[in-house]
């Protein structure tokens, strides 16, 4: 006979190698849970959360460097250029449904996205669901977005550009600089997909949020590296008309319209995000950047002591060869662990994946090779 759900419990983090998301920040569970039942999407009403909203939207714009781009950075003025949504697929289908609205581009076939074959799948469901057109393009050997093939790629039908920073697979950067000026002239928005990256990149030495003109919008989730309760993400904009082309008016609401894709939606997502970058930022997440990044290249020099390829870490995140027996032995072993496309397995260094765990990870794997 089956337990109830009081006497069920979550999946421990223990052995769990390949999840962008962690274990949310004390703070953030806490914070998560008293706001459980109020609802951002009416933010007359429940004013309180609301103003959580604003907090976290400014947290946002300091990570992603929008606050240097905002000449009045107050968090009131930064509410007009982002919101707090579910996580980075609607993020990302936002940024999309935005870029067509804004578009003047007469074009006669569906209006064209330009993206790295590295972007996240939510870009096809987002082509699926709005009707556009999603024209992938190569990477080149090391797994950025090729410039080239992109300028190729815009033409008149284009409508947005999307750039990578901290892809799914192998945590690459994409050159976000070069594809600006190639969204500046061909006069689309870029929009830079930062959802798992967003927390580490502040600390590193790549050029990617809007401190780089012409980057237009940008998702970064608070519920991954940021360490807030699922779902937690973020949008975020330049210019608040951005956000303003996803408004439609909320007539039966105290409010008169709002912008975010879902309607009715938990406030545990937004506290949550406010908690966590008010305990965290900035010395925190560059304190995690910086364990991360240490572990991350100690896992490669030992796998690759193992006679195994490994992909050369760029941000926390590892992928190398394994066998498929093995692979699927260390599986039943317990460990969660997954595949890139091209079949290597793959590493997060997530808060809760430590040295510790890893060497058990290794103990194993040895045991089995």
């Amino acid at each position: 006979m089956q337990s109830s759900v009081a006497e069920r419990r979550p999946q421990s983090f223990e052995r769990v190698l390949s999840s962008m998301c962690t274990e949310p920040h004390p703070a953030a569970r806490r914070a998560a849970e008293r706001f459980l039942a109020t609802n951002p999407g009416d933010p007359a009403t429940y004013a309180t959360i609301a103003a959580l909203e604003r907090e976290a939207v400014a947290g946002l714009a300091e990570v992603t460097g929008l606050t240097g781009v905002v000449a009045d950075a107050d968090p009131e003025s930064l509410a007009a250029h982002g919101y707090v949504t579910s996580g980075g697929t609607e993020s990302n289908v936002q940024a999309v449904r935005s870029a067509r609205d804004r578009a003047d581009t007469g074009a006669s076939g569906d209006p064209v996205v330009v993206a790295p074959e590295s972007a996240h799948f939510s870009f096809h469901k987002a082509a699926s669901v709005l009707g556009v057109e999603l024209r992938t393009v190569p990477t080149d050997a090391d797994g950025r977005a090729d410039v080239d093939a992109a300028a190729a790629a815009l033409d008149g039908d284009a409508v947005l550009l999307v750039g990578v920073a901290g892809t799914t697979e192998y945590g690459r950067v994409d050159p976000i600089p070069a594809l600006a000026d190639l969204a500046v002239d061909a006069g689309v928005p870029l929009h830079v997909d930062a959802a798992w990256g967003g927390f580490h990149l502040p600390f590193s030495d790549h050029d990617w949020g809007f401190a780089v003109d012409g980057v237009d919008t940008v998702t970064v989730d608070p519920h991954k590296v940021g360490r807030a309760a699922v779902p937690a993400g973020g949008l975020l904009a330049r210019d608040r008309g951005a956000l303003d082309a996803l408004a439609i008016d909320t007539p039966y609401l105290e409010t008169a319209s709002q912008a975010s894709l879902t309607g009715t939606r938990s406030g545990a997502g937004v506290a949550s995000a406010a908690a966590a970058m008010e305990e965290l930022w900035r010395d925190g997440y560059r304190a995690e950047y910086e364990r991360a990044s240490d572990v991350a290249e100690w896992l490669a020099g030992e796998l690759h002591g193992r006679g195994l390829r490994v992909v050369d870490p760029e941000l926390p995140l590892v992928a190398f060869d394994l066998p498929d027996a093995t692979f699927e032995a260390v599986r039943e072993r317990g460990w969660r662990l997954s595949r890139t496309g091209a079949d290597e397995a793959r590493i997060v260094v997530m808060p809760h994946v430590s040295r510790a765990s890893l060497t058990a990870f290794l103990e194993d794997v040895d045991d089995l090779l």
